[in-house]
C-alpha cells in the first residue's frame, strides 16, 4: 500500500488493481473562474471518480469547506465507492493543489492507505497516458467505510489566538508571499490581508519543482521547513481555506517531521473576523 506519493507509472501498473480506487480531488479558487467538476466530466485519469472538496464538506459551517462529520465523511465515501481496506490515490487538474487536502482528510477520518499522484493529472496526460471523459460508474465496496476520527489533529481559532502569547506552536502559512505579507488582496470577498501574529510563510509551491510540478526531493523539502523555523515545536499549518495547508503536511511527512495540526478555519476564519489581530510585512 501507498501512503504518501506514487508516480505514473506506480498508477498505470495498478490502475486495474480491484482494490485501488482513484479520485479527483481538483479544486480552484474564487477568482480562477474554473468549474473543477465540468473539467472532470471533459477529461480524467480512466475510471477515476470525483471527490468534491466542497461536497463533501460541513454545509452548516459559514466557512468554505469546512471537514465533514464522521458520518457524512462515510455516506459519501459508500456513494463514491470507497471501502475499508482500498488503496486510495487522489489527484487533481493543477499538478498538485487540493489533492492533498482530500488525501490529509482520508487520513483525519482513519485511512491510511492513500496517495497522491505525484504531479497529478498533467503529469498523467504529459507522459502520453490516456484520459476519458463522462463519469464513471461506482462499483460497490465489499467492505463498508468506518471512520476512525483524529480530532486531535485541528485547532481553532482560539487556540491559535492563545499562542501568540504561549508560543506552543509554529504556525506554517502556506498562501503566496504577497498574501501573507498583506500586499495582495484576498481571493474572498471580506478578508482582511495579513496574516496571524509570529506565523511563517511557506508558500506550498516552495516545497514543488517548478517545472514539473512534483514534489522536490524530501532533503529539500526538510531544508525549506528547518529554514521556515520548524524545530522541536509541534506544528500548525494553515492557508486561504485549509486546502494548500495540506501541501505542507504531506511536506512534513516526506521529510520525516513530526504530524502537524491543521486550521481547518485558515484564513477565511481568521482574516473573517474584525476581533482578531493580524499582522503586516514578513
Amino acid at each position: 500500500m501507498a501512503n504518501t506519493l506514487v508516480s505514473v507509472d506506480w498508477l498505470l501498473e495498478h490502475l486495474d488493481d480491484s482494490n485501488v480506487i482513484v479520485l479527483d480531488a481538483s479544486y480552484h479558487l474564487p477568482t480562477a473562474k474554473r468549474d473543477p467538476d465540468a473539467e472532470f466530466v471533459k477529461q480524467h485519469i480512466p475510471g477515476a471518480l470525483r471527490f468534491d472538496i466542497d461536497e463533501i464538506s460541513d454545509h452548516d459551517a459559514e466557512l468554505p469547506h469546512m471537514l465533514p462529520t464522521a458520518d457524512q465523511f462515510d455516506e459519501a465515501m459508500q456513494d463514491l465507492g470507497v471501502g475499508a481496506g482500498m488503496q486510495v490515490i487522489v489527484y487533481d487538474s493543477l499538478g498538485l493543489f487540493s489533492a492533498a487536502r482530500a488525501w490529509w482528510m482520508f487520513r483525519y477520518f482513519g485511512h491510511d492507505d492513500v496517495a497522491i499522484l505525484d504531479g497529478g493529472l498533467p503529469a498523467w496526460i504529459n507522459a502520453g497516458q490516456t484520459v476519458e471523459s463522462g463519469r464513471s460508474r461506482v462499483i460497490p465496496p465489499p467492505y463498508p467505510f468506518k471512520s476512525q476520527v483524529h480530532s486531535n489533529w485541528i485547532v481553532d481559532a482560539q487556540d491559535l489566538l492563545e499562542n501568540i502569547n504561549s508560543n506552543e506552536y509554529l504556525v506554517l502559512d502556506a498562501r503566496a508571499n504577497p498574501r501573507f505579507r498583506g500586499e495582495a488582496a484576498e481571493p474572498r470577498p471580506g478578508m482582511r490581508a495579513g496574516h496571524i501574529p509570529g506565523s511563517a510563510n511557506v508558500p506550498f509551491s516552495d516545497l514543488l519543482d517548478a517545472e514539473s510540478g512534483c514534489f522536490q526531493s524530501s532533503e529539500a523539502v526538510r531544508e525549506r521547513f528547518t529554514e521556515a523555523g520548524v524545530d522541536h515545536r509541534p506544528v500548525v499549518v494553515s492557508c486561504g481555506s485549509g486546502v494548500t495547508a495540506c501541501v505542507l503536511a504531506l511536506g512534513l511527512e516526506l521529510a520525516g517531521l513530526p504530524e502537524p495540526k491543521l486550521y481547518d478555519g485558515s484564513w477565511s476564519e481568521w482574516g473573517g473576523r474584525d476581533d482578531l489581530p493580524i499582522a503586516t510585512s514578513s
